[in-house]
């Protein structure tokens, strides 16, 4: 069983600014950086990060395997919409404004930016970039530089998902040589970081060019790493910049130390662990629940040179789900995705098929104040009372909680109950097959880009069948899976969404009315409904944090009770395997740090 890794978009994997949630502070405006709610962790001056060891040596080489579902990559921009760029290129070689720190949430501290100015009303962010802030062809990075990423990010060659998560930036003023001002529509406090997290780039990467014709020309960035040797189907190399800028600055002090990260890539994941074994690279993280109980043994772990851990995290669970696709006829109807998510058996897989690792999934925010509980506290009742009409009635009830299959229910219970709901939308069975009145079977796809999928959903297929429907598994390669998601033209798919503990313009483009017809946004589901729309501006805007609690535990209400998503699972910790002979890491790992990039940012090679 594998819990699914997610099919990285640009938007999630900029946004990715560590981000803080202090309760009944206010807004923090401080030079060297700024706080979602409350006050920054570490004061200005500070020396470098507490995770880190700021002496760590430098030098040697990280060995580890791509985290990507593709196998082999076509381009060396991660922006443009059609492709595959190497795993981990986005983070190794572009800079930001602002960077997170990886024990707390909601924060970002200055890396290009020397220091950012909110405004008292919200609605303008200035940054001043560091004199010594230079790309690795040496020029020194500008402030039309920056205008120059934003103006091409939010061009037509780009993923959609960046026009809608910077649908409230006006625009961006250039102030000097080294100073730029963005302007918001609306006040929202998250755009500081939004715009802060942006990937800052050269304007003379592929100078001359559109934008999607710069292809495999090597990205010109300020991050600490360049390319280096490629060997195309097998690997990738990213060597440490000797000259980095920004190696001494408190926010950099103790991270990469490796002179080289060597990303292999292998077709398959039993591939991958046999190359492991032999010896062939020095770090891997497991999603796969079988693998880790069964398969991850072998001399190499006997002697010590390989080590077994799980370390534990407090990241949000993220809503790994099954996506139904409401564009299609079929689901359509509340009642049949409803019922389609009661023939789940989540239980018997967990201890069958999964050794008891994961925990269900239960909303969009679980592991965080934005989960929503119990029945709807005040404030989430004034924001959804004008939508009464509009809404199921079960919105207005207790959370929602998934199906359960042990204690006092069962899993033949929770077929009647599919039954019934399937009967009042209108559909019977006839011929053992389960129809709809114009006699058409309801037959549904399950696409998925991996063949080793079809032993998870199996338990899932024999309980439809036990309804009189049919889900036909159809695994595909990998390009021909992205074409598919990108024109919507699927029925069921599996996506592991991230969590956050700071929802903000991003969940526009995963449920927004807008993204819903916006081919290659993140909709998948096709969700349209005024109400979500609604409660994404307000979560956005909120002035207060109750408002802005009110309004994402609305919103976990609204998509869950709506049943667009059958939820899956999630792992409280991240299980990495890694070689102790060469690798050195700090005693502990910082609570929100996202496993293997943990170990690229700040583990060291051992002389």
């Amino acid at each position: 069983m594998h819990f699914t890794p997610p099919r990285r978009r640009p938007l999630l994997a900029f946004c990715g600014l560590a981000l803080t949630l202090l309760v009944g502070a206010p807004a923090a405006l401080a030079a060297h950086g700024y706080a979602l709610w409350g006050e920054l962790r570490y004061p200005a001056g500070f020396t470098h990060f507490g995770y880190v060891n700021a002496a760590a040596p430098k030098g040697r080489e990280l060995r580890l395997v791509s985290n990507l579902r593709v196998s082999t990559f076509d381009k060396y921009n991660p922006f443009t919409l059609r492709g595959n760029a190497p795993a981990y290129l986005s983070t190794l070689m572009f800079d930001t404004l602002l960077t997170g720190a990886l024990d707390e949430t909601g924060s970002g501290y200055g890396l290009l930016a020397e220091d950012v100015d909110v405004a008292p009303d919200r609605l303008s962010a200035t940054f001043r970039l560091r004199r010594e802030a230079r790309f690795h062809d040496g020029r020194p990075v500008l402030a039309a530089d920056v205008k120059h990423s934003f103006d091409t990010l939010m061009g037509p060659h780009t993923a959609p998902s960046w026009k809608t998560v910077l649908e409230d930036v006006a625009g961006l003023d250039l102030i000097d040589e080294r100073t730029v001002r963005f302007r918001f529509r609306k006040p929202n406090r998250e755009l500081p970081l939004t715009v802060g997290g942006l990937p800052v780039f050269s304007r003379a990467w592929g100078q001359g060019k559109p934008f999607d014709e710069v292809v495999m020309d090597p990205p010109i960035g300020s991050g600490p790493y360049k390319i280096g040797p490629v060997r195309f189907g097998k690997d990738i190399t990213y060597v440490r910049d000797p000259r980095y800028w920004a190696r001494d600055l408190p926010v950099r002090r103790g991270t990469a130390n490796f002179d080289r990260i060597t990303v292999k890539i292998y077709k398959d994941n039993t591939a991958k662990l046999e190359a492991l074994k032999a010896g062939e690279f020095d770090l891997m993280r497991f999603f796969s629940a079988g693998d880790w109980a069964r398969r991850v043994n072998g001399k190499r772990f006997d002697s010590g040179e390989l080590v077994k851990a799980e370390f534990t995290h407090r990241l949000p669970t993220g809503f790994q789900s099954y996506v139904l696709n409401t564009r299609r006829p079929m689901l359509a109807d509340i009642r049949v995705r409803q019922a389609l998510g009661l023939a789940m058996d989540y239980e018997w897989m967990n201890r069958q098929m999964f050794y008891g690792a994961y925990q269900r999934v239960q909303g969009l925010f679980g592991n965080t104040d934005c989960a929503a509980e119990g029945m709807p506290g005040p404030g989430e009742l004034a924001l959804l009372e004008p939508w009464r009409k509009q809404l199921p009635p079960a919105v207005f009830g207790p959370a929602y909680r998934a199906p359960r299959t042990d204690g006092s229910d069962s899993l033949r219970g929770n077929l009647r109950k599919a039954q019934a709901l399937l009967r009042e939308a209108g559909w019977t069975v006839l011929d053992g097959a389960l129809r709809n009145a114009k006699g058409e079977p309801m037959v549904l796809e399950y696409l998925d880009s991996s063949e080793g999928r079809a032993s998870t959903t199996a338990a899932w297929v024999r309980n439809l069948a036990k309804l009189g429907i049919a889900l036909k598994f159809r695994p595909v390669d990998f390009a021909l899976y992205e074409q598919q998601l990108r024109g919507f033209n699927f029925d069921i798919i599996s996506i592991a969404f991230g969590g956050t503990p700071n929802p903000g313009p991003e969940y526009a483009d995963l449920f927004g009315s807008k993204a819903a017809d916006t081919e290659d946004s993140g909709n998948y589901a096709g969700v349209k409904s005024p109400a979500v729309d609604a409660l994404i501006a307000r979560m956005v805007r909120a002035d207060t944090r109750p408002d802005f609690l009110a309004a994402c535990r609305s919103l976990d209400r609204l998509i869950t009770q709506g049943h667009y998503l059958v939820p899956q699972w999630s792992s409280s910790t991240h299980r990495m395997v890694y070689n102790a002979w060469r690798l050195g890491r700090p005693e502990t790992m910082p609570p929100y740090a996202a496993g293997e990039d943990w170990a690229i940012d700040t583990w060291w090679s051992k002389p």
